[in-house]
Order: structure tokens, then C-alpha cells, then sequence
């Protein structure tokens, strides 16, 4: 019966109206859930507005393409300029946007369809070059930036990530913070620290170490190489690494846990950006002299005003010889009056 309904007719009337509910379906009606995943609608890198079905998406899938590949985020415009999608994006692979809260639960709860497994490209298990030209470069890479996996790993973030690995998701972004397949990605542990009642399962979660990817085609990871290879001991390259960490959580959709020192790196950055000297001392706020003086003078401008009424009520109060004359002399002539 739905299958007959027109797509437009289908979105307008009936998705909207129970979209929401067809996804909590597959989340919690397990005999169903195969056949309520078919009305499933998502947004994708296809097209800008329009939603799509997992048919349609598997229809539209590359040749030797083993994975439906969906990326999560607060909104499209978030998921869009994701690191995560970039290369994908880049080689003509289509990804699914998951914009609403309810979406990566839902996804979570399908282990496939029509034999298509699932791909959170922000996951570990992402595997895009499958040549044999391909893995031989990648190889070549991996041993070229060894040392400074290695250095990332056991000196610069030792108790921030996992390991130190290179990428094969980023095209312009340095690195990328990548949760475990079985982990919580950074859309996902957002929504969980919303949740109002956290428990011990949820800490260890939101705890957990992620694989640090980074681009071996980046100038600031090339840069980085060559000043870990020319000493370990580089305190400019460790600052290097540890803002490129925190930008890098902040990319990947994750919470800094530790805000002031990262402002403190940013602020030693623009120190050295401006060659000022990191010990110069703030300009100390002037005293507040002017304001007591201003106020003496208020004090003694009130003191003048008041003396002034107190004379101006004494001269209208005392009279003067001659005018106590006048007022007697018509008292005389009424009192000689009255003699008569």
C-alpha cells in the first residue's frame, strides 16, 4: 500500500507526520524492524534538500563499494563541513546525513540492509583505498611518519589518545580525533551527556582514549615531522601538538575537557605571533583619586549651598532700626488716638 503512494505525496503526508515514530519502530520493534527500515528517509551528499531511502542509496552505490557510509551531526551544515566526509566526498562516495537526535540510535539498531553493513565514517573501521597501489603508498606513509606517531603516542598527548595513526578520510584537515568501532563518536557522546542521569556505564564511554588521524599531505604535519626528526625535545612542537589535539576534538564533534590551558596555548600563541614577551606585566588600573576628589568637592560645593540658605533665612527673619521705627510709629498714633 505505501509503495504506491508518490514520493512527494509520501514525504509531504506521511513522513512528516510519522517519520519520527517509523524510526523509534526500528529502534524497538525487532520482528519489523526489516520492513519498517524501507519507509526510512535521510538526508545525503545526493542532494541538498531532498531525502533519500536505503534503496535508493544502494542503487547509487560505487562499484565495490561494501558499506553504507552515514556521518551524524547537529544539523547538515554541520555534517557537511565534517572532516570525517572529505575525502569520501572528494572520490564520489555518497554519505548519509544524520541531522536529527533520533538518527544514529536508529541506525545503531540496524546491523544491515540488503546485505550493506553500516559505516559511521567517524569510527574507526573506515577503508576507502583497497588497491594494491594504494595500500603500498599507504604503507610507504606509515613507515615515513613513524617517528612521529611514535613521538604523538609516548610523548606530546601520552595520556590524551590511543594511538597515533595515518588518516585515510582527511584531504584538508590536519587530523581528526577518531572514536572505536564499539565507541562513542562525537554527535553520539553529545547526546548522551544530555541525557539527565548519567551512570558508570556512560562515564566509562565518554572516557575512553580515541585513535588521533593525521594527514600525511598536510604542510603543519610535514612541519611537524621534520622538527620532531630534527629533536624530540622541541617545546614549540609540543605546543604544535597539543593545540593541533584540541582543535582536533572540537572538529570531531567532541567536548575539550580542559578549557583553560587551551586558551592558555592559544594566548602564548599570540604572544609569539606579536613578539611580545610572555612576562610583560598588565597596565594596573589608575587609583580612584579623581573620584574622592570629585567628591571632597561635591561635599564642600553642599556645605556653601547650605550656609547660603541658612544667611538668606537670617535676613529675611532680622529687621533693621529703621524698620522697627515703622512699624511702632503707627502703634503710637492709635494708642494717642484712643486716649482722646
Amino acid at each position: 500500500m505505501i509503495k504506491k503512494i508518490d514520493s512527494e505525496v509520501y514525504m509531504d503526508k506521511f513522513w512528516k507526520q510519522f517519520g519520527t515514530n517509523i524510526k523509534l519502530g526500528v529502534i524497538e520493534d525487532h520482528s519489523n524492524r526489516t520492513r519498517l527500515a524501507k519507509l526510512l528517509r535521510f538526508q545525503s551528499s545526493d542532494h541538498p534538500t531532498n531525502q533519500t531511502s536505503l534503496e535508493s542509496y544502494i542503487e547509487r552505490m560505487k562499484d565495490k563499494q561494501e558499506k553504507i557510509y552515514f556521518c551524524a551531526g547537529n544539523g547538515r551544515e554541520e555534517v557537511e563541513n565534517s572532516p570525517f566526509v572529505e575525502r569520501l566526498l572528494k572520490k564520489g562516495y555518497e554519505v548519509l546525513y544524520l541531522t536529527e537526535p533520533v538518527d544514529e540510535y536508529t541506525i545503531q539498531a540496524l546491523p544491515e540492509f540488503d546485505g550493506k553493513r553500516f559505516q559511521n565514517v567517524a569510527k574507526e573501521g573506515l577503508d576507502i583505498d583497497q588497491g594494491e597501489v594504494a595500500k603500498e603508498r599507504k604503507e610507504a606513509l606509515e613507515k615515513e611518519f613513524e617517528p612521529l606517531a611514535k613521538w604523538l603516542k609516548e610523548s606530546a598527548l601520552k595520556d590524551k589518545i590511543e594511538k597515533a595513526v595515518i588518516t585515510e578520510r582527511l584531504t584538508e584537515t590536519p587530523c581528526a580525533l577518531v572514536a572505536s568501532q564499539y565507541g562513542w563518536s562525537g554527535n553520539f557522546e553529545r547526546l548522551q551527556s544530555s541525557q539527565r542521569y548519567q551512570n558508570q556505564k556512560n562515564t566509562f564511554y565518554a572516557n575512553q582514549k580515541k585513535t588521533l588521524e593525521i594527514n600525511p599531505r598536510h604542510p603543519l604535519i610535514k612541519t611537524l615531522l621534520a622538527k620532531v626528526e630534527a629533536s624530540e625535545d622541541d617545546e614549540q612542537a609540543t605546543t604544535i601538538a597539543q593545540v593541533m589535539f584540541d582543535t582536533a576534538v572540537l572538529r570531531s564533534g567532541y567536548a575539550l575537557k580542559d578549557q583553560v590551558d587551551f586558551s592558555k596555548r592559544i594566548m602564548q600563541m599570540l604572544y609569539k605571533n606579536l613578539d611580545i614577551d610572555p612576562n610583560t606585566p598588565i597596565e594596573e588600573e589608575p587609583a580612584e583619586v579623581e573620584e574622592a576628589e570629585e567628591d571632597e568637592e561635591e561635599v564642600d560645593a553642599d556645605d556653601e549651598e547650605d550656609e547660603g540658605e541658612e544667611e538668606v533665612v537670617g535676613e529675611t527673619t532680622t529687621e533693621t532700626p529703621a524698620e522697627e521705627a515703622a512699624t511702632e510709629a503707627p502703634e503710637a498714633e492709635q494708642e494717642t488716638h484712643d486716649e482722646l
